[in-house]
C-alpha cells in the first residue's frame, strides 16, 4: 500500500458517515477513527473531529518517513491527565444515552452529586424501551463519560463514582436526659 492509497483512504473515511474503520492486510494494518478521548474537565466537542490515522505496521512499498508525516497529525495532549478517581459504571445495552428525564428536566447527576444506592444515573433507550441505570452503590459522582443523546455500546463507560469518604450512621442514640 502506497502513501497515495493511504491518503485516498483517508479522504473517503472523512467524508463517510463511518466512526472507525480498520484495514489490515498481511504486514500492513490502518485504523482510523473519528472517535475522541473525552477528559472529565472538557466539555464535549460541537465540531466534528478530524480523523485520526494509526499504523502499527510499517507500509512496506512505500518509504517510511512520508508515512509517518502524514499519520502523525493527530494533536497530542497539551496538559497532563490527572488520574480519575472512582469505579466506572458501564452501560449494560447499546442504545441512546440519557442524561435527562426530558429536554427541559435538570440532568439526573451532575459532576461532585452524592448519590444513592439505585438512584438514577441516566437513561439508556434501546428498541424505543427507556432503561434507567441506577447506581451500583453510594458515592459521589467525579465523572461524567458521555453526552446527552450520545450512541452507547455494552460496556461503555456512563459515570464515575467515588465511594464516600462520610457515610450516614444508620445507629439512632436516644436523646440522654438529665438525672434528678
Amino acid at each position: 500500500m502506497n502513501l497515495n492509497e493511504i491518503k485516498d483512504l483517508m479522504a473517503q473515511f472523512d467524508q463517510s458517515s463511518l466512526r472507525e474503520f480498520s484495514y489490515k492486510n498481511g504486514q500492513d494494518e490502518l485504523q482510523f477513527s473519528k472517535n475522541e478521548a473525552r477528559r472529565a474537565f472538557e466539555a464535549p466537542a460541537q465540531v466534528a473531529p478530524a480523523p485520526t490515522a494509526v499504523a502499527t505496521s510499517p507500509v512496506v512499498s512505500a518509504p517510511s518517513t512520508p508515512v509517518e508525516s502524514v499519520l502523525e497529525e493527530a494533536p497530542a495532549p497539551a496538559e497532563p491527565t490527572v488520574a480519575p478517581e472512582g469505579d466506572v459504571v458501564e452501560s449494560p445495552l447499546v442504545g441512546v444515552a440519557y442524561l435527562a428525564a426530558g429536554p427541559d428536566k435538570p440532568a439526573f447527576v451532575t459532576v461532585g452529586d452524592s448519590v444513592k444506592k439505585g438512584q438514577t444515573l441516566v437513561i439508556i433507550e434501546a428498541m424505543k424501551v427507556m432503561n434507567e441505570i441506577p447506581a451500583p452503590k453510594d458515592g459521589v459522582i467525579t465523572e461524567i463519560l458521555v453526552s446527552n443523546e450520545e450512541m452507547v455500546e455494552f460496556g461503555k463507560g456512563l459515570v464515575r463514582i467515588k465511594r464516600s469518604i462520610f457515610k450516614e450512621s444508620k445507629k439512632r442514640y436516644p436523646i440522654a436526659t438529665p438525672c434528678s
